[in-house]
């Protein structure tokens, strides 16, 4: 492969999210680089998954101005939130699965201004009746972290079809598992 690094990354990435526990080696070579192209871009799997948590969170900073959380109810933001995260999910989706190679503190930092604004986003709707206020805002933004993840992880080992991410969260986050 040649490419950028950015093209590299994702393509690694990739990778992770069918074996998250390869070698160096195999993701050099699922990617058609060399091992030590691969370590000239990221010296090791720490600095491989450093690249890839800032990616996502660059990612999401971009999905944030895109979907303007502010604009319109809390319930139709959220579903465009929730539609504008697929493309990141399978990043999103890896770096929870490996988040104990990452520096939880620095791990914090970086999703702070992200975290802020989704829990902000669901004080907004509990505010406005249209969220349940019984579940604090901070534990709404984790859930709905879990279910975008989740569903990620869901689609790519085939057990729920890709076409089916946006219904999936958004109706187990707006109406939960009851039928009432």
């Amino acid at each position: 492969m040649s490419g950028t690094r950015d093209e590299l990354l994702r393509a690694a990435a990739d990778f992770l999210g069918r074996r998250p526990n390869a070698t160096q080696d195999e993701i050099a070579s699922a990617v058609g680089v060399s091992r030590a192209t691969l370590h000239r871009h990221f010296s090791g799997r720490a600095a491989l998954m450093e690249a890839l948590e800032a990616l996502a969170v660059a990612e999401m900073r971009e999905v944030l101005r895109r979907v303007r959380l502010d604009e319109g109810s809390a319930t139709e933001a959220l579903c465009r939130l929730v539609a504008a995260c697929e493309p990141v999910s399978p990043y999103m989706a890896l770096l929870y699965s490996q988040s104990q190679e990452l520096d939880l503190e620095a791990t914090l930092d970086a999703w702070q201004e992200i975290d802020t604004e989704i829990t902000s986003l669901f004080e907004r709707g509990q505010r406005d009746g249209d969220f349940r206020p019984d579940l604090t805002a901070a534990w709404l933004t984790e859930a709905f972290y879990s279910l975008v993840e989740g569903t990620a992880w869901a689609i790519r080992a085939g057990r729920v079809a890709a076409r089916d991410f946006d219904r999936l969260i958004t109706d187990l986050l707006l109406n939960g598992v009851r039928t009432s």
